[in-house]
């Protein structure tokens, strides 16, 4: 499979430096995960910082960079723009992560009779201000590699002399865990040429399955197939305060009011809401956001609120509120049961239902039965093992 990776450095950067261009200072993007306020990213003068990086780190070393929340929605929006654009030219893209596409370009010289007007036509969805770097092999990571190693705003075409390209690069780039990359360290296999030259034997014996991949995409060979977005209706509304606010009756009232607007939409197709994603943005450029799960797809704004409700009140806001919003991705026509006439039968329903609520707000199941599995078994925990109560 021929494919064209498109990899976008600093894309959540850039973001931020398109719509505030005036901002010239090194900076570094925040973001909030629980009470950890960590690295999303930083100014490529910044060196040695990474996504996921503590920020207290960063601060140790760059205390005289600009901090700057993350906006993850706006990112996210800019980034499906790019491959809604995408897709209008070519039929299968994958948005791997905000950053990096992958194009199956097999079939595309129909259209395109040459590799540079395929890249041209990309370089034209694509601003400038990102400065794509294009990478065209065979295989998903070999493509990857050759965009990754290409010059800011160029590309890169590997068709032959693949085993001298992957020779100097470094075993960091191969997509598997920190700990078998430090593993690899740890023989002394630093580079691709080192562990191509290695049969497989000796990996797989050391790494499981896992040295056997390794083994093949330090040679170049991934069959790793495309996974092309499925387009799926999503409605979204938001809305930006009068002034800002903590309290929760008021961020509840304008909930109601974005929910209203989005049940007009999906009503007359008979629709309710299975899932959606809140999000809010506080005074100081904060960002909080939430998926919300129903048991059932809920039909009316109600039953809706009645669930945002409870979360609310166990996911507090962290500060004062300016803008807030939601995102229905989980849209569902609703679920009717019909009810056991005997009264026991009921009664145990009700209580599945509890629990399944139960269930949905902690995410997981909570309430289990035991349930006989091994009972010759001389090792008592092989003899009986845990079920989910739930349906």
């Amino acid at each position: 499979m021929k494919v064209l990776c498109v990899v976008l450095p600093n894309f959540f950067l850039r973001c931020e430096l398109a719509r505030n261009p005036e901002f010239k200072r090194a900076a570094i993007l925040t973001q909030t995960t629980g009470s950890q306020k960590l690295v999303l990213d930083a100014s490529p003068e910044l060196e040695g910082l990474s996504p996921e990086m503590s920020l207290q780190q960063a601060v140790a070393r760059y205390g005289e960079a600009e901090l700057i929340p993350g906006d993850v929605p706006y990112y996210r929006s800019v980034f499906n723009d790019l491959l809604e654009r995408l897709e209008e030219k070519c039929p299968l893209v994958e948005g791997a992560e905000p950053g990096r596409i992958y194009l199956n370009v097999d079939g595309m010289h129909l259209i395109y009779p040459h590799y540079k007007s395929l890249i041209n036509t990309v370089r034209e969805v694509i601003p400038n201000s990102f400065t794509p770097q294009i990478g065209i092999a065979e295989g998903k990571f070999t493509a990857y590699l050759a965009a990754r190693h290409s010059l800011p705003g160029e590309y890169r075409i590997l068709t032959d002399d693949i085993d001298k390209f992957l020779k100097n690069i470094s075993c960091d780039e191969i997509p598997v865990s920190m700990h078998s990359k430090n593993k690899l360290h740890n023989f002394g296999l630093h580079t691709l040429g080192q562990i191509s030259a290695l049969p497989a034997g000796p990996l797989q014996a050391q790494f499981g399955m896992e040295g056997k991949r390794i083994w093949q995409l330090a040679r170049g060979n991934d069959d790793t197939p495309l996974f092309p977005r499925f387009t799926k209706e999503a409605i979204e509304e938001s809305t930006t305060l009068i002034s800002v606010t903590a309290s929760l009756e008021t961020i509840l009232v304008t909930l109601e009011s974005l929910l209203n607007r989005a049940f007009i939409r999906i009503t007359p197709q008979g629709l309710g809401i299975r899932s959606l994603t809140l999000w809010t943005r506080a005074w100081n450029s904060e960002h909080w956001e939430r998926t919300i799960r129903f048991k059932e797809p809920a039909m009316d704004v109600l039953s809706a609120m009645s669930r945002i409700k409870q979360f609310l009140e166990s996911y507090p806001q962290s500060g004062p509120v300016e803008q807030l919003g939601i995102k229905l991705t989980g849209l569902a026509h609703g679920v009717r049961r019909q009810r056991s006439i005997f009264a026991e039968v009921r009664a145990q329903d009700h209580l599945l239902d509890d629990i399944e609520q139960l269930e949905l707000r902690l995410a997981g199941p909570q309430v289990f039965r035991i349930k006989e599995v091994e009972p010759w078994s001389r090792i008592p925990e092989r003899q009986f093992a845990l079920k989910p109560l739930s349906r």
